[in-house]
């Protein structure tokens, strides 16, 4: 059986069911943790961890037990994983970064891996910068959404959802859900400098009530 992008697949379906952008509805359900990741001071790149939906993930991965054993390995996953890793890329990664108030591009997605987390299909990637700043004292700003609502992401519950690899020391992560958005900006604002809520707002360009939002601040 051919693999198939989830992503490329869900969306296609929802707008074929659609008049207009006001019907959007989730087709995908996603839940979502990241990881920024820093190189000498300078972040380099957003490592992506999705666990989609259990009823998507059993309409993919029909026929693709190759060996009949009744469960499906990395290795027969792989296919599905570095398709969803290039199919991405039509969907602007679902991913913005700006660091300092600049917003960031984008080469290919590397290291695609997908596995079963019990009967859901968990994909990983790293999403590497195409020419990664310094930061400075710059606040980074990570938005992770689906504009047009037809894939549902959802950061995981707990602090670690979005996390920082070899980070300066004393940068902290502030995590921002659209489940409640007024209550959580009010807050988040007895603790953010008014330079993380401009990064917030130049960043929030798109799908605001459906956006999950990390900043970073470091000293």
């Amino acid at each position: 059986m051919p693999t198939a992008s989830l992503l490329r697949c869900a969306v296609l379906a929802a707008g074929l069911a659609l008049t207009g952008p006001a019907l959007a509805h989730p087709h995908v359900w996603i839940v979502a943790k990241a990881e920024i990741v820093y190189d000498g001071g300078r972040v380099v790149g957003v490592r992506h961890d999705w666990t989609f939906d259990a009823a998507y993930t059993a309409t993919l991965t029909l026929g693709l037990d190759t060996d009949g054993d009744g469960r499906l390995s990395p290795e027969e996953l792989q296919g599905l994983a570095d398709e969803n890793a290039r199919g991405v890329a039509e969907f602007g990664y679902f991913t913005k970064l700006k660091v300092a108030g600049k917003e960031q591009a984008f080469v290919a997605p590397r290291e695609p891996r997908m596995e079963m987390a019990g009967n859901q299909a968990r994909l990983s990637f790293l999403l590497p910068l195409k020419a990664p700043p310094a930061q400075g004292r710059g606040v980074v700003a990570l938005e992770i959404s689906d504009p047009t609502n037809f894939v549902s992401f959802g950061l995981a519950e707990g602090p670690d959802a979005v996390g920082l690899k070899d980070a300066p020391a004393g940068c902290a992560v502030t995590i921002s859900r659209p489940k409640t958005t007024e209550a959580k900006t009010a807050e988040a604002g007895k603790s953010m400098t008014e330079a993380m809520f401009e990064a917030l707002t130049a960043a929030a360009n798109f799908g605001v009530q459906y956006a999950n939002r990390a900043l970073v601040a470091c000293p």
